[in-house]
């Protein structure tokens, strides 16, 4: 098929096969089914999943476009500027298509009937302001209102980041929405369902887009965009795939419901993953090479719009599964415990030597940023061996073991405990504030993506050009200060347990993701300023660090001493009324979450003080070794100077005398 006739082809055919599969889903499922009571009508049934089905596709070619056009393609060239242009179109599209949304599951809840009247309007009104639902699809349709002027005002690679930041924040309303918070597993839900968004949004739009921008390339750099972009695609089928099998796995739970029409259903949108897989590890291992010479032009092309029908029936799947009720109630119980009403899960039991081993809640986002990290900070590792340079194996070591203990904090026993004790809450912080950040600075991956990934000649940006960009901007000149370090890391301790913050944190699980983003960043960046090894625009005299060291030391300590001293429950709704009938008091608990961060909390500062200690001496024998080399290269001219004019002054002194 001629380029320019796939440039339309592709997405009407995307689109074509999402919608039919989305009606023969509802049809089968029920997901469309009339109501035995306040009915809405057909209209609101069978157009509301039809309106998110365009949500999921508008947000696709949003979120694909922007991040193709950052990692495959150079600001300033047509291509680049048509990808902004099909990122401002998905953006209109998503506007009126969220609204739409909204509109039609406000009549969905309420049941109201659609006039022209002021009473009408105010239901509506009060929907959007007052409900959690109409908030998010409010917040949805504003923000994709602004990344349409957004995306069709900017055109340079800052401002077309900050715009694929905003694209991203936009999502997570949606995801909020996808998940009742009335259901159990509700953190988990939304967590494996935003990740799933996500990752469909940046393989489905990135492919679309390389349909659309096809003609706009000449056949060498339509070779390099490929390969760049079935990269991106790999890394976001392992999103989707691991992320929909969570997601699944709460609305299945046994294998006896897989033949219930959701499970049918969900057997559909796997396979056409599976399928799509298939097709894109074909043309990636066999195809793509012969681009250039146009060797599999014609093959290629039509495994692309075979793609296409596979994603459009894994999205319309997709949208029929989100209205088939799932075969077992996912709800909470009819009389649910304090602990349930609380955190949506059932209260743990006894924390024992032995849970400290086996107890795991898994946590999909930081799971996924612990695999990628290992993967590619030792794909990095094996480029360097495989061509000869040396990587020091402690640096290795130590980038594991932290990942892992970042692994076991937010997945393991802290996690599974940390919302019923306070004293477990403080072990995580501690680690991520501290031991963790000291493990990954260690590890020098700034230094290791600068040595290991190629770098483009091309004008294209890709890993190493964004990292080393983001380490040279103004801003990280302002957050890698040791003086600004210093203050939100010892700051941060104060501002997040004497103010809202940690009570958002508790019940809220995207403050709850804030929370151990912020808590590693501010130790990581601290950590960075005193001992780090890869480079920073300014870092203090040793002296100077042992100074700020000591410092925080100092603040740290009072903060545990203050908690210990409190005679306040922290969260006292939270904490004081969970039901827990084993282990200590909370105000006891608490007060031992004080012991962890006075006492424990201070042996990664302790351990810090004598790596500065020993940088400090290393420094001192490296530049008596250079003033040796020096003067043994000038035979010690400095020395016979320095002799010669103090014989001078004595000279002098003489014959005053």
């Amino acid at each position: 098929m001629d380029s320019r006739a796939l440039r339309v082809a592709g997405p009407v055919i995307l689109a074509v096969a999402a919608i039919l599969t989305l009606l023969l889903g509802l049809s089968y499922g029920g997901g469309a089914a009339p109501l035995l009571a306040a009915d809405p009508g057909d209209v609101v049934r069978w157009g509301l999943p039809i309106a998110k089905l365009l949500v999921n596709l508008s947000a696709a070619g949003l979120i694909g476009s922007l991040v193709v056009a950052l990692f495959a393609l150079k600001a300033g060239e047509r291509p680049f500027d048509l990808a902004l242009d099909v990122a401002s179109v998905s953006a209109a599209i998503l506007t009126i298509a969220s609204g739409a949304v909204a509109y039609l599951t406000f009549l969905s809840i309420f049941n109201a009937q659609p006039s022209v009247g002021a009473e009408f309007g105010g239901q509506l009104g009060r929907f959007l302001v007052d409900t959690a639902p109409g908030q998010a699809w409010l917040i949805t349709t504003i923000a994709a209102a602004v990344l349409t002027v957004l995306t069709f005002a900017v055109r340079g690679w800052l401002s077309t980041l900050i715009v694929a930041i905003l694209a991203l924040a936009a999502l997570v309303p949606m995801a909020t929405q996808g998940h009742s918070g009335d259901e159990a597993n509700h953190n988990t839900a939304v967590v494996a369902l935003l990740l799933h968004i996500v990752g469909a949004a940046v393989w489905l739009g990135g492919l679309v887009l390389l349909v659309i921008i096809r003609p706009a390339l000449t056949r060498a750099q339509l070779a390099d965009v490929l390969a760049r972009y079935s990269s991106i695609a790999l890394a976001a089928f392992a999103v989707v795939a691991v992320s929909g099998v969570a997601r699944a796995y709460v609305g299945v739970v046994s294998w006896q419901y897989l033949l219930s029409p959701y499970g049918v259903l969900l057997f559909v949108k796997i396979g056409a993953l599976v399928a799509i897989g298939l097709i894109a590890a074909w043309y990636r291992l066999r195809l793509i090479g012969r681009i250039r010479e146009d060797a599999a032009s014609r093959a290629f092309w039509g495994l692309i719009l075979l793609e296409l029908v596979f994603l459009g029936i894994a999205s319309g799947a997709a949208a029929a599964l989100a209205r088939t009720p799932p075969p077992v109630d996912t709800s909470l119980p009819e009389a649910p415990t304090p602990a349930e009403l609380l955190t949506g899960a059932p209260l743990p039991p006894e924390l024992t030597p032995e849970r400290w081993l086996v107890a795991w809640d898994i946590d999909l986002l930081w799971a996924f940023v612990v695999a990628f990290g290992l993967f590619f900070y030792l794909a990095g590792v094996w480029r360097m061996n495989r061509r000869g340079d040396r990587w020091p194996l402690y640096r290795t070591v130590l980038w594991v073991a932290g990942l892992l203990t970042l692994l076991w904090v937010t997945c393991g026993p802290v996690n599974a405990y940390q919302d019923y004790l306070f004293s477990m809450h403080m072990v995580g912080h501690m680690l991520l504030t501290m031991a963790i950040p000291m493990m990954l600075v260690f590890g020098a991956p700034v230094t290791l993506a600068a040595r290991a990934i190629r770098k483009r000649e091309d004008g294209t940006r890709g890993g190493r050009e964004w990292i080393l960009w983001a380490v040279h901007t103004p801003f990280a000149r302002v957050v890698t200060h040791p003086l600004f370090a210093a203050a939100i890391f010892i700051g941060s301790l104060w501002a997040f347990y004497y103010t809202d913050l940690f009570r958002w944190s508790l019940y809220d699980h995207i403050g709850h993701e804030w929370m151990i983003a912020h808590f590693l960043i501010s130790g990581y960046l601290f950590v960075q300023s005193l001992v780090g090894i890869d480079p920073v625009p300014l870092r203090y005299p040793y002296p100077f660090r042992l100074l700020t060291l000591i410092g925080v030391m100092a603040m740290h300590a009072f903060f545990g001493i203050s908690i210990m001293m409190s005679s306040g429950l922290f969260v006292a709704e939270w904490f004081g009324a969970m039901g827990r009938t084993w282990g200590a008091t909370p105000l006891e608990d608490q007060y031992t979450g004080g012991g962890i961060a006075w006492s424990i909390g201070e042996i990664p500062t302790l351990i810090l003080a004598m790596t500065v200690a020993i940088q400090w001496s290393r420094s001192d024998e490296r530049t008596q070794r250079r003033a040796d080399r020096q003067a043994d290269r000038s035979g010690e001219a400095e020395l016979a100077e320095y002799n010669a004019r103090l014989a001078a002054l004595a000279e002098r002194d003489a014959r005053r005398g």
